[in-house]
């Protein structure tokens, strides 16, 4: 399963992985890395909520940006190897 979702994720992965192999890379970048994901994902239905609520076509700037970061944390925290967590941190 997670083979077939990594194919599925390739485009944004391929992003991220390409380069040298990560030499800072510590587990605890993952973790944050999926923390960061989950206030995303809060921040994006709460914007969502009050997005509908308001009715205006404006915000849902906001909205579309809190979904495509925690899509992306949420894909390189779980699919993604080691050196794409790093390059996502910007280490070396």
């Amino acid at each position: 399963m997670k083979h077939m979702l990594q194919r599925l994720c390739r485009p944004v992965l391929a992003y991220f992985e390409k380069g040298e192999p990560a030499v800072s890379y510590r587990p605890s970048h993952r973790m944050i890395l999926l923390a960061v994901a989950a206030l995303f994902l809060v921040l994006f239905a709460v914007s969502l909520y009050l997005a509908l609520s308001a009715g205006q076509l404006g915000a849902l700037i906001p909205v579309v940006a809190f979904f495509v970061v925690s899509s992306v944390s949420l894909i390189v925290g779980t699919l993604g190897s080691d050196t794409a967590v790093a390059r996502i941190w910007g280490l070396k």
